[in-house]
This record gives C-alpha cells, sequence and structure tokens, in this order.
C-alpha cells in the first residue's frame, strides 16, 4: 500500500495516514475520515477533513485564481489540459489499481475509469479552440449580431464513489478550458482517491505556474451544505442519488444558481425476437454485473419478447455461472464486492420484496461473506410483471426479467419507471431499431441499438431525463453548461434605429 501511494506522490505515514496535496486540505483542526478497503473490511487510510476555515480558503482561493484564469487563452488553457490528460497517462496503471483498493471495482475496470480521464482531457484539447458562437442578421442596417460565450466561474462539482476520478474529469476538464475554477467534494467512500488525483494536478498546476483551478474539499454532509448553498459558485454539479438531488437542486434554485444533475438510474433493454442473442448474453451480462450493478448505467430491467424468453434465459443463467466472484485485484475476477454492508442489506431488502411482489429468483440471491463482508451473488429475478420495487433502483446485481408481446407494450413498460438515463434495444430490423429511436420510443438520455445500457462514450453528451435530473456531461455541447451566454449587438452606423421598427420621438 505504501509503495502505491509513494507511485501517486502521496506520503504515508503512521500506518496508513496520508497528508493532504497542499495547506487548505491539511487542516489540523479537521476530523479524520477513514477510507476502507471494501475487499476486506479493513482501513486503507485516513484523510483529514475540510473545516468551515478550510473551506472559506479553498473557495475565496478558487474565486480569486478564477480572475486570472479566465483571462489566458483557452487554446494556452488547453494546454495544461493536455499535459493533465499525460501526467494521469504516465501513472494509468497505479491510479487504476487504487481505484480497484478503494472502490472495489475489478482492476481492468479501474485501469478502464483512468484511461475515460484521459480521453476525456484528450476531448478538451480541441475543444479548447472550438468554443463557438453564432453570428445572426441583424433587422437594423449596418448591425451586427453574434453571441459569445464567457467563463461561469468557480464551479461545485460533487462526486459518487462509483466512479470515483472519471465524473469528476468530465467536468473539470471541461469547465477548466471554458476558463472556470472547480471545488471538488468527493464521496466520502472514496476520499484516497481523490487526494492521489488532487497531488496530480497540483504538480501540472505548478508546471505552468497557476493554482487554484483545481481545488479539492474532503468531507460529509455538512461541506455539501457549504458547496450548495454558496453564491460564490453559480453552478453545482450533483452526481448522486435522486433523494439528496432534489435537495440540491432545490438548494441552487433558491440562490438563482445553476445546476447538473446526474441522478439515479433504472436502465431496460428491449429483446426484440429477432434480436442476435449472442450479442444480447454479452451485453446484459456486462451491463448487470460489471461494477457489481453499481453504475447508473447499470443494466436492471430485461424485457424480453415471449418467444425467445426460455432461452435467453437459460443463456443468461449459464453465464452468470461463469461469473468469478473475488479480490477484484486478482486477474480473472469479474466482480468484487460492493460499495458497504449497507448496500448488502439493500440489496437483500430488495429480493425480498420482488418475492413478495410475485418474483422468482432464479440465480443467485445470496450474500456470501465466506468471501467478504461486503459480497453478494449476482442474482437473476423473473417477474411477473413490473412491480413497484422493479421500478425502483436498487445499486446492486440485480437483473428483472419481463416479457412482452408487442412492441408498443415493450416501449410503454420500458418508459414506465421514474428514471430515464440509459436505455437499448437489441433487434436487426431497421423498423424496430428506428420505432425505438423516435420521439414515441425510448424516454432516456441515452438510447442504444445492438449495444448495451453501460459503457458511454465521452464524444456524446452523459445525462438523462425525468427523475435521473435531465442534465448534461462530457461530449458534445455539453461545455456550454459551465458557459455564460452573451448576445451582442454593433452600430457601426451613424443613425439609431430601433428593432421592431419602434419609432420614439423626432
Amino acid at each position: 500500500m505504501k509503495a502505491l501511494l509513494e507511485k501517486l506522490g502521496i506520503q504515508a505515514v503512521n500506518s496508513g495516514t496520508c497528508v493532504g496535496p497542499d495547506e487548505w486540505i491539511d487542516d489540523p483542526n479537521g476530523k479524520k475520515l477513514v477510507s476502507y478497503n471494501p475487499t476486506t473490511g479493513e482501513p486503507i487510510a485516513t484523510v483529514i477533513q475540510t473545516t468551515e476555515t478550510g473551506y472559506e480558503q479553498v473557495v475565496s482561493g478558487a474565486k480569486s485564481a478564477f480572475v486570472a484564469w479566465r483571462d489566458m487563452p483557452a487554446p494556452k488553457r488547453g494546454q495544461l489540459i493536455r499535459d493533465l490528460g499525460d501526467a494521469v497517462r504516465e501513472l494509468k496503471e497505479p491510479l487504476g489499481e487504487l481505484i480497484t483498493l478503494e472502490m472495489g471495482k475489478i482492476k481492468a475496470e479501474g485501469v478502464g475509469e483512468v484511461q475515460e480521464m484521459i480521453d476525456i482531457c484528450d476531448f478538451a484539447v480541441g475543444l479548447s479552440r472550438q468554443l463557438y458562437g453564432l453570428t445572426m442578421h441583424s433587422e437594423r442596417p449596418k448591425h451586427r449580431m453574434y453571441e459569445q460565450w464567457h467563463p461561469l466561474g468557480p464551479i461545485g462539482v460533487i462526486t459518487a464513489f462509483n466512479f470515483p476520478i472519471a465524473v469528476w474529469s468530465w467536468n473539470a476538464a471541461i469547465a477548466a478550458v471554458c476558463g472556470d475554477t472547480i471545488v471538488w467534494k468527493p464521496s466520502e467512500l472514496t476520499p484516497l482517491t481523490a487526494v492521489a488525483m488532487q497531488h496530480i494536478a497540483n504538480r501540472v498546476m505548478a508546471d505552468y505556474n497557476v493554482r487554484g483551478v483545481f481545488n479539492l474539499v474532503i468531507g460529509g454532509p455538512n461541506v455539501g451544505r457549504l458547496l450548495v448553498n454558496d453564491k460564490r459558485l453559480p453552478l453545482i454539479s450533483f452526481t448522486g442519488s435522486i433523494k439528496t438531488g432534489r435537495s440540491v437542486a432545490e438548494a441552487v434554485a433558491r440562490r438563482l444558481g445553476r445546476t447538473i444533475l446526474e441522478l439515479g438510474g433504472n436502465n431496460g433493454i428491449i429483446v426484440a425476437p429477432d434480436a442476435d442473442l449472442d450479442l444480447v448474453t454479452r451485453a446484459v451480462l456486462f451491463g448487470a454485473v460489471g461494477t457489481a450493478g453499481q453504475r447508473c448505467t447499470t443494466t436492471r430491467r430485461l424485457i424480453m419478447h415471449k418467444d425467445i424468453a426460455p432461452e435467453l434465459t437459460t443463456r443468461l443463467i449459464n453465464a452468470y455461472k461463469q461469473v468469478r466472484i473475488g479480490d477484484p485485484m486478482e486477474e480473472g475476477t469479474l466482480m468484487g464486492p460492493l460499495a458497504t454492508e449497507h448496500a448488502v442489506t439493500m440489496m437483500m431488502r430488495a429480493l425480498e420484496q420482488a418475492q413478495a411482489e410475485g418474483g422468482e429468483i432464479l440465480y443467485g440471491g445470496k450474500a456470501r461473506p465466506d468471501i467478504g463482508p461486503q459480497f453478494v451473488e449476482p442474482t437473476i429475478v423473473k417477474m411477473p410483471a413490473q412491480t413497484d420495487i422493479v421500478k425502483e433502483e436498487t445499486f446492486a446485481p440485480i437483473l428483472y426479467l419481463l416479457e412482452y408481446e408487442t412492441l408498443e407494450e415493450a416501449i410503454e413498460m420500458h418508459n414506465d419507471v421514474p428514471q430515464g438515463l440509459s436505455s437499448a434495444i437489441f433487434t436487426d430490423s431497421l423498423r424496430t431499431a428506428e420505432t425505438f429511436l423516435s420521439a414515441g420510443g425510448s424516454d432516456c438520455g441515452i438510447a442504444n441499438v445492438n449495444i448495451g445500457t453501460s459503457g458511454a462514450e465521452i464524444g456524446g453528451a452523459f445525462g438523462g431525463e425525468k427523475d435521473t435530473g435531465g442534465g448534461r456531461e462530457s461530449g458534445s455541447d455539453a461545455w456550454k453548461g459551465y458557459m455564460r451566454r452573451q448576445t451582442n449587438t454593433i452600430n457601426w452606423s451613424r443613425d439609431l434605429p430601433l428593432a421592431q421598427g419602434i419609432k420614439f420621438g423626432d
């Protein structure tokens, strides 16, 4: 463990106590926060939580840094992000291992998450030369109209445990090239990964003789409330539960701030009778079992045509039997632990409710304390209908099987949940696929054909509808969320004509 931390530039002292990345975090009055290994339940390290005094230093510094950072040309800001991506690229393996150690996803996924950050940095570098505005024709003679985009200010980013650096990077890389500074509050379950990432960012900022672009505050709900209610932060990007997301949205709205909300997902796959079942099986296995079911894009509902349901069910059970559960650092493991013992409890409660509502557990359904305190079996449950528990998001590897007869019935069932993040259909029919992608089809922010619900690429805007929050991060034009639009009109004549042909006075 000490060697891993030293590779990442973190000083390890006193049996794993880690020192914060700079004076803003190493607050002598802060309470200790212990990071635990979900695989063993043992403590990894201790970090110091941010006090109100420390928080004030961080945000004041981010606000001061913004004044200088916004004036740096965007392509120059892009160069810093390029170097940040390169610094992460050099530490890809140890950083991925730290994610696995602290969060519990298998090593291949941990390293893959680091690659996602590298990719978004590459994207942001190109974006730094493409922050385009439009030009418009004025109705008034010898007038020119155009729009431009300005940096918004210091922004708050609150991330969840399941992607401890990728989601931060979606926000931070894009916001930074837009000219914003960032104040990051990571999950209390993954503070060490955030400290490692901040160390990397600090070294890159030092190379450019800047500071305060990337900032870190660590703590629980009290620190979160400080961020959410801080008028100096015009935007809060929050990833987490729907319940907490509603509270964040209400608090920020009261001060007329902006939010980007990435909340729950209850993602479904429709399987048409003409689908390639080999593709379906592989997609569902990764979508439902990957990250132990702890992705917002995890496949939770499989809506199968009744004609192919028996065969597909058999295929899935056989595939699940091949899933190796265990230490996520070991080669060959496909599923690690859940993040907390509470998550195990919630999964068992959901399965009890599913059975009470007529569900039948076809595979799995048990906790595995013989492996470790937070291990469970990936579970397949056949449901008679889309009951109340199916409409809830349980952050665990539970896959509900449902059947349909007509495509219209399948789409109605698919959309009949509060969440609206990711969706997919498997079919070889062009008409079926286009129906699913039409305005009357999937109501999700992401809709795929012949690929699963997980594994979104950074080039597209990521986010969902309904209770998922409606926010967008990562690619496409999501950058506009981190900037303010300004419409400009220039009169280069010697007259002063009014819009709409209005005459005012002589």
